[in-house]
């Protein structure tokens, strides 16, 4: 009798051992399927944050903090008058002869703006002068990254449609656009460029070009909107996207 008490005891513990044992398993299960759904739901969040479409460079500043230069000013100036007139650091960084046929530029000449606030991935804010065989300015461009004129956390759509990007830029080179001068097309494939896999966007870039009057006197115009995300997708980080805008004015 004795030991029959002493089995039903061991028995008891026993079973209590194992319902310990399933109680802490069954916890262990529940904690271990709770943070792979939340690691799925994390990767999951960071892959929505580097569509360019959707998400918002947060890291980004979008303080402007450069200003576009009159590059009206500069039509009819030499070289050397227009690197005055532009101040703010203005230095000539390279000229090039060019020899095209039925091209009335036949120099070429960079000018960086080393007063600027540089961007560490596109540079300084540079001015382009085209000069005819008299020496006179009859183009002149400007290109800056987009996040120093305070636009950096804008996906590329947004920055056309709805922030006017292009026509504010060129307003501030002195050139007015009409009011519908600008337009992106419609389907994304248009100015988009994906990778092998069909799916990866590697490149948005989209050009623009118009006429506009500016003190009686018609100038034509272009513009130059480019975001490379090379970079953001080797590191999937948005805040790495190359956002750049060139625009140009013709005499």
């Amino acid at each position: 009798r004795r030991m029959r008490r002493i089995l039903i005891v061991a028995i008891i513990l026993l079973a209590l051992v194992v319902a310990g044992l399933i109680y802490f398993g069954v916890q262990l299960f529940k904690e271990g399927n709770s943070l792979g759904i939340q690691q799925a739901l994390s990767t999951e969040q960071q892959t929505a944050e580097i569509k360019p479409d959707e998400a918002q460079d947060a890291s980004t500043s979008t303080a402007k903090v450069t200003t576009v230069p009159d590059l009206v000013s500069l039509l009819g100036l030499t070289q050397e008058e227009a690197v005055t007139v532009l101040q703010h650091g203005a230095q000539v960084s390279s000229t090039r002869a060019v020899n095209e046929e039925g091209n009335p530029i036949k120099t070429e000449a960079r000018v960086a703006l080393t007063a600027e606030p540089a961007d560490s991935r596109t540079g300084t804010p540079t001015v382009y002068l085209g000069l005819d065989e008299a020496g006179k300015i009859i183009q002149a461009g400007y290109s800056a990254s987009t996040t120093a004129l305070g636009y950096g956390s804008l996906s590329f759509a947004d920055a056309v449609r709805n922030e006017d990007i292009i026509q504010k830029t060129l307003a501030e080179a002195g050139v007015a656009v009409p009011e519908g001068a600008v337009e992106l097309p419609e389907d994304s494939t248009a100015y988009t460029t994906v990778d092998s896999d069909g799916k990866t966007v590697t490149k948005e870039y989209c050009s623009f070009s118009g006429e506009a009057d500016v003190e009686g006197a018609s100038h034509t115009w272009s513009a130059v909107l480019s975001y490379d995300y090379s970079m953001a997708n080797a590191s999937g980080n948005l805040a790495d996207t190359v956002r750049t805008i060139f625009i140009y004015v013709n005499a």
